[in-house]
């Protein structure tokens, strides 16, 4: 008899069969996972190349643009580090950049600001100091044959255009962070509304710019995974499961009771097995990783008013600095006419 135990009181009584407890294993233990995220960062750094040589022809141009991006990523890894965040790992797109990833529990407002402006104002600086060095130079000043003003322009063009308030730019995310609510329904039509602006701006560039389409198709897939994890959200609470707690103190018990929930909401896991019994399936770290998201994340609402002021007048001033120093913006020009 599956899952029954039978027991016998007094001789001559009729057995009773009672369930057996169902038996959970251990939840999936996470591996140390530092050589996969670096490898994978290397494989994409690797395609961004390759790709961006057939676009450019050029190794130096190449090299440049790199140089530029991962200076810029630099910035959010380094803080993130300082902020104590795991898995960190950069990932590059081709044509489109790059982006780090990371972990933590426990996030704030305060944070989040340092590590979104961390990439942005560091390269604008850098461009400031380089126009301003050529500037100084009665001949002017070159790296390898390419004017350093030009260099210096790039930097700012592109740190500027992260800066714009829209998702998923650093500036996006940072007015999504800070001055809105991220799980609110502003939050949502503001993603919504940036992924029509996007496509609109491909549009309007004669599909130049068609590599830019992925972006407003991955924040309207991630509305659409936003409106999943809201059903599977209220399953977990129906459950009677603790979902504000860390993995590590997730139980046993509970991590496979989300996991048999996965395997029924979630397209990607419904080739999964319920149980009982329980067994590990090959997709079994994608599911941990599928669990940890689920678990929610404890956003610190640190920001005070004075603080918002604040970025507020970094942004203004980001913007600003060209024109004070009455560049010659003829990058941004082109791009925009």
């Amino acid at each position: 008899m599956d899952n029954l135990q039978a027991t016998h009181d007094e001789p001559g009584q009729e057995a009773v069969a009672f369930p057996e407890p169902v038996q959970y294993p251990p939840k999936y233990r996470k591996q140390d996972r530092s050589a996969a995220i670096w490898t994978r960062s290397a494989i994409s750094l690797a395609l961004y190349l390759a790709l961006g040589y057939y676009i450019f022809q050029s190794f130096l141009i190449l090299a440049i643009i790199t140089a530029i991006v991962i200076f810029h990523e630099l910035g959010h890894f380094l803080a993130m580090k300082y902020f104590r965040y795991n898995d960190l790992g950069i990932f590059f797109i081709p044509l489109l950049g790059a982006y780090v990833t990371g972990t933590k529990r426990e996030v704030s407002q305060k944070e989040s600001a340092v590590i979104l402006l961390a990439g942005p104002l560091p390269g604008i600086i850098l461009g400031l100091l380089l126009y301003w060095l050529d500037q100084r130079s009665v001949a002017g000043l070159y790296v390898y044959q390419v004017p350093l003003f030009k260099i210096a322009i790039l930097l700012l063009f592109l740190n500027l255009l992260n800066l714009l308030p829209l998702y998923p730019l650093d500036g996006g995310q940072l007015l999504n962070r800070v001055f809105l609510d991220e799980e609110g329904w502003v939050s949502k039509i503001f993603i919504g509304l940036s992924a029509l602006l996007l496509l609109w701006v491909v549009w309007q560039s004669g599909w130049r710019w068609w590599p830019l389409l992925i972006v407003p198709v991955m924040l309207l897939l991630r509305l659409r995974a936003d409106s999943k994890i809201t059903s599977i959200d209220k399953r977990i609470e129906a459950a009677g499961i603790d979902a504000d707690l860390s993995y590590e103190d997730l139980p046993d018990e509970h991590y496979w009771k989300i996991r048999d929930i996965l395997s029924t909401e979630h397209p990607s896991f419904r080739d999964l097995t319920t149980g009982p019994p329980y067994e590990y399936s090959a997709k079994e770290e994608k599911v941990m990783t599928a669990i940890q998201g689920l678990l929610h994340r404890h956003l610190i609402q640190d920001m005070t008013l004075a603080g918002k002021v604040l970025i507020v007048l970094i942004w203004v001033a980001a913007f600003a600095s060209p024109w004070l120093l009455q560049m010659d913006l003829w990058f941004l020009r082109r791009f925009f006419f």
